[in-house]
């Protein structure tokens, strides 16, 4: 996807501004735009419970993932789905055709700095490296996963977190099924030990530096 497709694509969702491949304010202005809904509505009861359902897991399971996770917040203060922009990975998509930025690094970090501005820089450049680069909203699902969940493109899997709270859930449904991990996520407990396997298989191998199995527990309570 070139800029001039990115700029058509925003206005296919509700923006309008020159497709013109030049990605100055206007387009940056537009990204944050489309991509803001303070109006999003809330994910339901009757939503967690189906959601729990088709994973196999508990609601208290499910919400117990929902709280570790971001805080256990979709949307930040602007009504954005929150993310994550991990500039190791747009520099690695687009071979560090932009590094050394705040959204290009061969190394991981830049965590303190502004993750949508981060990603609106990045967007400017190469939108489709960038929606991949970030983990998305309030279960942190890589924009890099959107084919193998199924979705239309990484843009795709990021509005439908923008649309509404459920989209979140639906993202999470999707990650859990295709990774294997509804068994692991089915044995989520008070006891630490027993959520060492989804830990690992949602936040990887290093999840004890981040005590992920230990507050998936305190969680559960």
């Amino acid at each position: 996807m070139n800029i001039a497709e990115f700029q058509a694509w925003l206005n296919a969702h509700g923006q309008s501004i020159a497709a013109d491949g030049a990605a100055g304010p206007a387009t940056r202005a537009a990204i944050v735009a489309a991509f803001s809904n303070t109006a999003a509505p809330a994910v339901t009861e009757d939503q967690v419970a189906a959601f729990a359902a088709e994973i196999g897991c508990s609601v208290k399971q499910l919400r117990a993932v929902a709280r570790v996770e971001s805080g256990g917040a979709a949307f930040d203060a602007h009504g954005r789905p929150k993310i994550l922009f991990e500039r190791h990975y747009f520099h690695r998509l687009t071979q560090g055709r932009w590094s050394v930025s705040a959204f290009s690094n061969a190394d991981a970090g830049g965590y303190g700095e502004d993750s949508w501005d981060k990603l609106v820089a990045a967007a400017s450049r190469d939108p489709w490296a960038a929606f991949q680069s970030a983990s998305w909203g309030k279960f942190q699902v890589m924009g890099a996963n959107w084919s193998d969940l199924g979705y239309a493109s990484p843009l795709e899997m990021a509005w439908s977190m923008r649309e509404s709270e459920a989209g979140h859930y639906e993202a999470l449904a999707r990650f859990v099924k295709h990774k294997g991990l509804a068994v692991a996520m089915q044995r989520l407990s008070t006891n630490p030990a027993d959520n060492e396997a989804f830990a690992a298989g949602y936040n990887g191998q290093g999840f004890r530096k981040f005590d992920y199995h230990t507050k998936l527990a305190a969680a559960m309570v």
